[in-house]
């Protein structure tokens, strides 16, 4: 399917994975709701947008909560195109939408798809045959295409290749909708929107005449009247073209071939007195100022149906000209934010400084086309002088100190937010100077892009970092050395937490005199206990929780008590709650799920900015940079003032959205230095990961799940004391599976049919982790042992994905199953799966999921095994993460431990097939492994 049906999207405000530009949930303050107001759209509600798939494909998203919808006629009219395809849908944008009102995505579709039609028009003129003559992808200028387009769902996708193939798709929906349609190629365009009307056989020549200095330019009007045998076309002048209709008294003919040269010159006083006076029919001989009025106008006659063949040298878009060339950062004083970067302006030509002998010839020649340097030139004296003097301002106030970093940063990459170069209009300015980075900040950029070699964090880290891992933490490292904050961004299963250990690790070697301060989802607060336990013994970690230290003790702590401390690992909630950690002055400060800030008017986020220190990162999962707003939010926390104030960068995301070319390429490139995002699909990185990697995720109890539990224990304690053989043994079992209802949810154990979401830590933990996987539209598959939960966590799963999944358990017809798993294997098919060990576990091939959870464990790693080959089997092309549930403090806790270090009593288990040898322990030993450790096991219900 290619469309997202509304009721599907009913949830879409509660959907980390859904772009939503002008959403009041992104940006609360009441200036941004001001300056992203939502036009007049759809008057069903509903939203549209563009979206691209993991496999590449572009698919229409329809919603509601999407403010910037077309009119209702044309949203109408793209819904109806794209339940063709979505070829047809791109088409309709870019062949009828020409000057249709649409939000930023389907823009970018329109300026893709009208690019397709440009050059169509162009060799149906040319061809007789065209149908059966490839139409070439402008490799070129779909890679600038695509670094220019906004952010949508799935544009990390995005590329040239991805935009090859969709040209490719359009052109064979071309020809079959035309063939369908019965017209000739040109009544099919003429019924598409009036300015395709092809005529389109007439063209324009301008070539240099190098032997006449007096006109150095020589032009003519040629007829493209047939295509020889080798594919060459054949030219005739244009006079004699008319002598011919004339000949043949072919009227139609005639008013067709003039039809776009009549438009052209309705629109072009100059190319009417031409034509009025004849001339345009006949060879001619231009002076610079003649060459240089045809010039101006290629892109009025191109949009006229006329083709226009010029020198390789002009460029509609971006003609040669001067331009004065800034230079910023040769040197730089300060380190980070702070830092000043040393400022150049001069007058150049492709980069070369002008000589004082050359810039006096450009004063004297006046404008229009000027010789200079051996070649053609455009000048405009008037804006290249304003140009010019508003660079030697900025100059002169930079002239003490320079500009600052952040400035400097958004010059270098034409995003002009904060209003950096007033005095100047700024599309004059994009014209006519560029801005490049000076030595110093060239190197810089350079080594946070490729960083380089540098300090090992082995052998104190305990981990074989990958080589792309290793990348990482030399990136974590260098922007630390820089006083600059970053995101490190790469997909789930990439190993995030490793390669901040490994910087924490070079902080402590390099005598970082920290602390430093981590702040993580309390309940993954058990995850980097593990990980750094495992792989950096050697730090000293304080766990400033409840869950570890007494809320008495916790809130007494102060600087003197953490000067023994590598790392503090908190909450978020802790952060509100402990006033003390904001007059702390941290070394670095991480957030992992950096998410949790994305709404920068909560409380939690404001308190989390106020912290003080001197370098701040971010770990994410998701895709930020596709979601202005959490962009935003973001580089308020690891790069304040970068993208300004809220107010100012909501007015400059509103001037992208309201301007007539789309093009993003200015803010990628200023946000590209500070994040690093590599994801599972690329081949540089896939050839290095494991086909398979497998991570516990930790869960708490809810205090619903704690009493019951403690509960059941004592009830274990008493019961088992006067039973003895089969009896005991039926009674350990029974109770075995109480504590596994439990810890899934109160509700399973209880048989109450409530299973609110925020009665079981599983739940709590599930979402955390579907929600990164609906960001990334992946697929999961989720394993339970119990049939009667596979319908809540369907019910569940539902809300977090916005979409109906699938569910097979023991009572699934058999019939019924192939469906099922055909309907999961579609691209577009349903986002999760949710399965019954037992029915599930075997016989499926279920290779659309790259991520396999096991809600509750089977306590028999071979039973696990055989399900997670549902998904890591033969046809499974990415990286599967298979992600073990566990509730902390528990007994399933310390029975993945026994499994973890392979001891005895474990491989009893795994040998025995689960519970049933534990009824062998005795009474004491049976207590320790099902008691509770309340402090680990309550992490969330303490403080979250």
């Amino acid at each position: 399917m290619l469309l997202c049906p509304p009721k599907a999207r009913s949830r879409l405000r509660r959907l980390p994975h859904f772009w939503l530009l002008h959403s009041s949930e992104i940006f609360p303050m009441a200036d941004l709701n001001d300056a992203m107001s939502d036009p007049q759209g759809d008057p069903e509600g509903l939203g549209l947008d563009l979206a691209i798939s993991p496999a590449g494909r572009v698919y229409l998203e329809i919603a509601h909560g999407i403010s910037g919808a077309p009119a209702a006629p044309a949203a109408t009219r793209i819904r109806k195109a794209w339940e063709r395809g979505a070829a047809h849908g791109l088409l309709q944008l870019g062949a009828v939408e020409l000057v249709t009102a649409l939000p930023p995505s389907l823009a970018f579709g329109r300026e893709f798809a009208h690019l397709f039609m440009v050059r169509l028009t162009a060799l149906a003129a040319l061809a007789e045959d065209w149908a059966n003559v490839e139409l070439p992808a402008p490799r070129a200028e779909l890679e600038q295409l695509a670094a220019a387009a906004p952010p949508m769902t799935g544009a990390e996708y995005l590329d040239g290749p991805v935009l090859d193939a969709w040209w490719v798709d359009m052109h064979t929906a071309v020809r079959e909708d035309i063939a369908a349609s019965g017209c000739a190629i040109d009544s099919w365009l003429r019924g598409k929107h009036p300015s395709w009307n092809l005529v389109g056989r007439v063209c324009f020549h301008l070539a240099e005449n190098k032997g006449n200095e007096l006109a150095p330019f020589a032009f003519l009007a040629t007829c493209a009247s047939h295509v020889s045998k080798d594919a060459r076309v054949q030219h005739v002048p244009l006079g004699r073209a008319l002598h011919n209709y004339s000949q043949a008294q072919d009227r139609a003919g005639l008013l067709k071939l003039l039809l776009p040269v009549h438009k052209a010159a309705e629109r072009s006083p100059w190319l009417k007195s031409l034509v009025d006076e004849g001339k345009v029919f006949h060879p001619l001989a231009w002076s610079p100022p003649e060459a240089h009025q045809f010039l101006r106008n290629v892109s009025l006659f191109e949009a006229s149906g006329l083709i226009v063949r010029i020198p390789d040298w002009w460029k509609p878009r971006h003609p040669p000209r001067p331009q004065v060339r800034v230079q910023l950062g040769q040197h730089a004083s300060g380190i980070g934010l702070a830092t000043m970067l040393d400022f150049k302006a001069e007058l150049t030509l492709d980069g070369e400084a002008l000589s004082e002998e050359e810039w006096r010839h450009l004063n004297a020649a006046g404008d229009g086309l000027v010789r200079l340097k051996g070649r053609w030139v455009e000048v405009d004296r008037e804006k290249l002088d304003a140009v010019l003097a508003h660079w030697k301002t900025v100059q002169r106030s930079a002239a003490a100190d320079g500009i600052s970093f952040l400035q400097g940063m958004r010059l270098l990459s034409g995003a002009a937010i904060e209003g950096d170069a007033p005095a100047a209009p700024a599309e004059t300015t994009a014209e006519w100077s560029t801005v490049v980075a000076g030595d110093w900040l060239h190197d810089a950029l350079a080594e946070l892009r490729e960083p380089g070699a540098g300090p090992d964090p082995q052998p104190e880290l305990l981990a074989q970092l990958r080589p792309y891992q290793r990348k990482g933490v030399q990136w974590l490292w260098w922007l630390n050395r820089l006083g600059l904050g970053g995101c490190l961004a790469d997909d789930m299963g990439l190993g995030k937490t490793v390669q901040v250990l490994g910087l924490f690790s070079l902080a402590k070697r390099e005598r970082d005199p920290g602390p430093h301060l981590l702040i993580v989802p309390a309940s993954l607060i058990a995850n980097w206990q593990a990980e750094a336990a495992r792989f950096a013994p050697h730090l000293r970690l304080l766990v400033a929780h409840p869950s570890v230290i007494p809320a008495g003790d916790l809130a007494a702590l102060s600087r003197h008590r953490l000067a023994d401390v590598d790392i503090v690992v908190t909450s978020y909630a802790s952060v509100a709650r402990l006033p003390w950690m904001a007059d702390v002055q941290w070394s670095l400060v991480v957030l992992d799920e950096a998410q949790a800030i994305k709404n920068p008017g909560a409380q939690q986020t404001r308190k989390i900015k106020t912290l003080s220190s001197r370098v701040r990162f971010a770990m994410t999962g998701t895709p930020v940079e596709n979601r202005l707003g959490d962009l935003w939010s973001l580089f308020d926390f690891i790069c304040p003032g970068l993208l300004g104030s809220a107010a100012t960068f909501s007015r400059f995301v509103r001037r992208l959205a309201d301007s007539e070319h789309v093009d993003y390429a200015p803010l990628r490139r200023l946000v590209q230095p500070y994040i690093l995002r590599r994801l599972k699909s690329d081949k540089r990185v896939i050839a290095d990961l494991p086909d398979k990697t497998e991570v516990k995720a930790y869960c708490a109890l809810s205090r619903v799940q704690a009493s019951l539990y403690q509960q059941s224990v004592e009830a274990l304690a008493t019961q088992i004391e006067t039973l003895e053989g089969i009896e005991r043994r039926g009674v350990v079992l029974a109770f075995l599976m109480r504590f596994k209802q439990i810890c899934n949810h109160p509700s399973q154990w209880l048989g109450d049919g409530a299973y609110g979401p925020h009665d079981s830590g599983k739940f709590a933990r599930l979402r955390e982790l579907t929600e990164a996987i609906a960001a990334r539209q992946e697929k999961v598959l989720v394993f339970t042992q119990f049939q009667e939960m596979t319908g809540p966590l369907a019910q569940f799963l539902h809300g977090v994905f916005g979409r109906s999944g699938l569910v097979l358990h023991g009572g699934t017809a058999v019939k019924a199953r192939a469906a099922l798993v055909e309907a999961f294997q579609h691209e577009q098919g349903p986002p999760f799966f949710v399965l019954s060990l037992k029915a599930g576990g075997t016989g499926l091939n279920l290779t659309a999921a790259s991520h396999v959870v096991h809600f509750d464990r089977w306590w028999n790693p071979a039973v696990e095994n055989q399900a997670t080959d549902r998904a890591y089997r033969i046809g499974q092309k990415r990286n599967v993460l298979v992600h073990k549930f566990v509730c902390r403090g528990t007994v399933e806790a310390k029975i993945d431990a026994l499994i973890e270090a392979k001891l005895g009593l474990s491989n009893q288990i795994i040998e025995g097939g689960g519970e049933t040898l534990l009824t062998e322990l005795d009474n004491d030993e049976l207590l320790r492994m099902v008691a509770l450790d309340i402090g680990s096991a309550m992490v969330e219900a303490k403080a979250g």
